[in-house]
């Protein structure tokens, strides 16, 4: 499994290229309000040996040294990313560390973009939105389109309510990308018609500026799992795309 420092990489991302990675979660444990079954970083159960928070002060301080090193090496970064051990707003100092990262990018790579990666569960807090809307690519994720199979995905805590989630992510406007993960086991099928109808149908209702969708490409908790080819993804997908929306496809060997 997986387990970040604060800071770490950059690494190259399918999706966002190198990437310089801020982890707001245990170094050595994982917090998360998902039990994803596709998660690199391991069940939640496997990482409750640590449960220390890092603190707006600690993050700003590591982000700075490795911007400052990493500029005299003359290392690219195109996204600073909120990703790491867990979801990165159950950090209580999340909307602060936004606003230092911020500050830091401006000073030593204006020209890389922040993103944030989250499940979308704490859209609705007023402190946490206003803290996603500055970044500049807030991503959100919704793996399915109803409380059955996203129980089957993503094993959230008890309250989960996908249409609550689509109804807090209407406040941007369309203005975020919209991230899912699409793969098979032998309990579902994400490709199936109703899913991907499901899907189509948020999208249309959150008319986000992107959809990323992509699938497995790395070790997971839960065995038996099957990616996608883009291929496979892009045929159903396809009436989005000809309505006009920008989709992202990242497949298991190949992208569009």
């Amino acid at each position: 499994m997986v387990r970040e420092e604060t800071v770490f990489g950059p690494i190259f991302s399918r999706r966002l290229g190198s990437s310089l990675g801020i982890n707001l979660l245990p170094e050595k444990g994982k917090i998360c309000n998902f039990d994803c079954i596709y998660c690199e970083c391991g069940w939640n159960r496997d990482g409750r040996n640590d449960t220390v928070l890092p603190t707006a002060a600690k993050v700003r301080g590591d982000l700075e040294r490795m911007l400052v090193k990493l500029g005299a090496e003359g290392t690219p970064v195109d996204s600073i990313t909120f990703s790491g051990d867990g979801e990165p707003t159950l950090n209580p100092e999340f909307p602060q560390i936004i606003d230092d990262t911020l500050r830091l990018r401006d000073r030593y790579y204006p020209q890389a973009k922040v993103s944030v990666l989250s499940n979308a569960t704490r859209v609705h807090i007023p402190e946490v939105f206003a803290a996603l809307q500055r970044v500049d690519n807030p991503i959100m994720k919704i793996d399915a389109p109803t409380n059955e199979l996203i129980e089957k995905i993503n094993q959230p805590v008890p309250g989960y309510d996908v249409a609550r989630v689509v109804e807090a992510l209407k406040q941007f406007n369309g203005n975020f990308v919209l991230q899912t993960c699409m793969l098979r086991s032998p309990d579902f099928d994400s490709l199936r018609p109703e899913v991907i109808e499901g899907m189509l149908q948020i999208v249309r209702i959150l008319k986000p500026r992107e959809w990323m969708v992509y699938t497995i490409d790395r070790p997971t908790p839960m065995q038996g799992l099957q990616k996608f080819s883009p291929q496979e993804m892009k045929a159903l997908v396809q009436p989005i795309i000809d309505e006009g929306y920008r989709v992202q496809i990242k497949g298991a060997v190949e992208d569009i």
